[in-house]
């Protein structure tokens, strides 16, 4: 939606919300987590005490205990790699296939769901393992905000190491490296396909 939206509007609000969504990228992923992580428990404080108040009851850390703030984390964080890769997409479609839409009436939606989208599933596919392969290699923000008990394949990979177990965390390493080649396979048959 934000790569279509600079679409429709370049120039103006578009093209600003393009640039905005591309700043999470830009940032560590620590200071991404600390920067998710203080409005959420915030607002986890307000629902808790608000249920208190009308339930009886408290709620804990709803948002943060969810993984529903490391979820957002990764949104931020992840957002431009997605948006990159829908503008390339969106920019190989010639504008002229937008005007013969509106032309035979169709609006912003309907020309989004039966035009954009079928015309955009390689791009769409491809950002969606991009986003992938770096959100499973993603440390920092996952340390800081994942719910108790879970473990990636990278703080798996980071508690072996810190414990000084190298052959334990070897398995995990060698996971993320095979989870990772999986969509670089599957990006070069798709552009191999989309060659031919």
């Amino acid at each position: 939606m934000v790569a279509l939206t600079a679409r429709l509007c370049p120039g103006g609000p578009g093209a600003l919300i393009g640039r905005l969504a591309s700043l999470g990228y830009a940032m560590p992923g620590t200071v991404v987590a600390l920067g998710v992580l203080v409005p959420v428990g915030a607002l986890d404080r307000l629902l808790d005490a608000a249920a208190r108040a009308a339930l009886g009851q408290g709620t804990g850390l709803v948002l943060i205990g969810s993984g529903l703030a490391l979820g957002y984390a990764y949104l931020v964080r992840f957002l431009a790699i997605a948006v990159g890769g829908c503008e390339n997409g969106l920019a190989q479609i010639p504008r002229a296939l937008d005007q013969a839409a509106r032309s035979l009436g169709h609006g912003p939606a309907a020309s989004l769901r039966r035009l954009h989208l079928p015309l955009l599933r390689p791009a769409l596919i491809a950002a969606a393992l991009l986003v992938f392969v770096d959100t499973m290699k993603e440390l920092s923000a996952t340390l800081l905000l994942r719910p108790l008990g879970v473990e990636t394949l990278a703080t798996h990979l980071y508690g072996e190491a810190a414990r000084g177990s190298h052959e334990d965390g070897a398995i995990a390493g060698l996971a993320i490296v095979a989870v990772g080649i999986l969509p670089v396979i599957a990006l070069a048959r798709l552009a191999q396909r989309r060659g031919a």
